[in-house]
């Protein structure tokens, strides 16, 4: 029996249940909303629970889901590995043990996976369609190799949204309702009236507890589902700052991005990213109840603005805390034949652009440093995020650890935006 009718046959089995439990709903026709809701849950629970699918073997169950994990490496063959998740909960947590994150795996699978590192040992490699139309931009897994390509796995999504002192740009997992109110509201990302610093919001905490906004400013959302469970709000956990370049007085953009929820020894040998979304019970249950990356994250979402002057500050020269990854943009060479700022991307990028860039670890003096004659671990030298034009409205975006692809598209984000004070 080959893996795809097993897939087949759970897909079926799905479907009988679906069917089974419209059953077990009829004679609660009479009931109140509230109290039929409720017994309508537990009997389909209760059906899922007891089919032929839960009681198989673990050694077996395990086995089944190591051999699909291992054939159905790329998209779209991976979203049956998404429905063996979404099987029953004997399935789910087998497939959370086996099923490794982008970091070490190298594969977005499921929703919480937008949320994880990246890899170490090479790049995620992305694309972003802009559609000037409707301010919005989608953000897309690559599918194959060419750079100009229609297809692809939507990931992430933003609209962007002109204010009278600033610019936002909404982030969601929909492609099509991307709005603050809706449950796939993940974050956003703020400017003041220059564009020389961005904010970027989290609705999750970060590990060391980011500031989050002045409630006296906030305003509540709540969507239709709501878990108590994780804590969500507008958690500050990035800092984007371009250089005030006047009338391109001083050559190319100069950037700096200060990861509030990425420690500098993340870069480290051993080194790690704390506080990753997998620790977060609420958040792991909701990524794999999802089967799509359209589906929504069941929580209730808290957007709250403030200001730039409440926000940056010395928050990280406080004694106790772990100094913050800055990332700095690499700068480019100037070619004396074509005449022009040149940078390096491999083949990824083939439009000049001012957008275009790569950032790397930026260089900064602490505690067991290397010294000049000492050289500085590899990871310090790699290109973390690369970001460039491609084509009219298309652009690559190719991103490793220690960023995930929320943090990685909310920076190129920042790139799109106009900058009356740096160009």
């Amino acid at each position: 029996m080959s893996f795809r009718s097993i897939v087949r046959d759970v897909r079926d089995g799905l479907g009988s249940l679906s069917r089974r439990s419209f059953e077990v709903r009829l004679p609660g026709h009479h009931r109140g909303k509230s109290h039929s809701s409720v017994h309508e849950l537990h009997d389909q629970s209760l059906v899922i629970q007891s089919s032929r699918w839960a009681s198989l073997p673990p050694e077996l169950l395990r086995d089944v889901i190591k051999r699909l994990e291992a054939s159905e490496s790329a998209w779209p063959a991976r979203k049956h590995v998404v429905a063996c998740a979404a099987v029953c909960r004997t399935w789910r947590e087998m497939c959370k043990e086996i099923v490794k994150g982008p970091e070490f795996s190298g594969k977005i699978t499921f929703p919480v996976s937008l949320k994880q590192p990246g890899p170490r040992d090479g790049s995620i490699q992305c694309f972003i369609k802009r559609d000037k139309s409707n301010l919005t931009y989608h953000l897309y897994l690559c599918l194959s190799p060419a750079l100009l390509v229609e297809n692809g796995k939507f990931l992430l999504s933003a609209k962007r949204t002109r204010r009278t002192t600033c610019t936002e740009y909404v982030i969601s997992m929909d492609a099509d309702n991307i709005s603050r109110s809706n449950s796939t509201y993940i974050g956003k990302l703020r400017s003041n009236f220059l564009g020389t610093k961005f904010i970027i919001y989290d609705t999750q905490p970060p590990y060391n507890n980011g500031q989050l906004s002045p409630p006296g400013r906030s305003r509540r959302f709540y969507s239709k589902k709501v878990s108590p469970k994780v804590p969500t709000g507008s958690y500050n956990i990035a800092q984007v700052i371009y250089e005030l370049n006047v009338l391109g007085t001083r050559g190319p953009r100069r950037m700096q991005c200060t990861m509030h929820s990425i420690p500098a020894a993340a870069l480290e040998p051993g080194g790690t990213v704390p506080g990753q979304p997998e620790l977060l019970p609420r958040a792991l249950e909701d990524s794999f109840r999802s089967i799509s990356f359209s589906k929504s994250i069941d929580n209730s979402t808290e957007f709250s603005s403030s200001r730039f002057s409440d926000i940056i500050g010395s928050r990280d020269e406080e004694e106790g805390k772990e100094r913050p990854l800055v990332l700095r943009n690499k700068a480019p060479r100037w070619h004396e034949q074509l005449q022009c700022w040149c940078l390096n991307f491999r083949g990824r990028v083939t439009v000049a652009s001012v957008k275009n860039f790569q950032l790397i670890a930026a260089t900064q003096p602490a505690a067991g440093a290397p010294t000049p004659s000492q050289p500085a671990p590899s990871d310090h030298d790699k290109i973390i995020l690369q970001f460039g034009k491609v084509g009219k409205d298309m652009f690559t975006m190719d991103y490793r650890y220690p960023l995930s692809a929320f943090q990685a598209f909310a920076i190129c984000l920042s790139s799109f935006d106009t900058k009356l004070a740096c160009e």
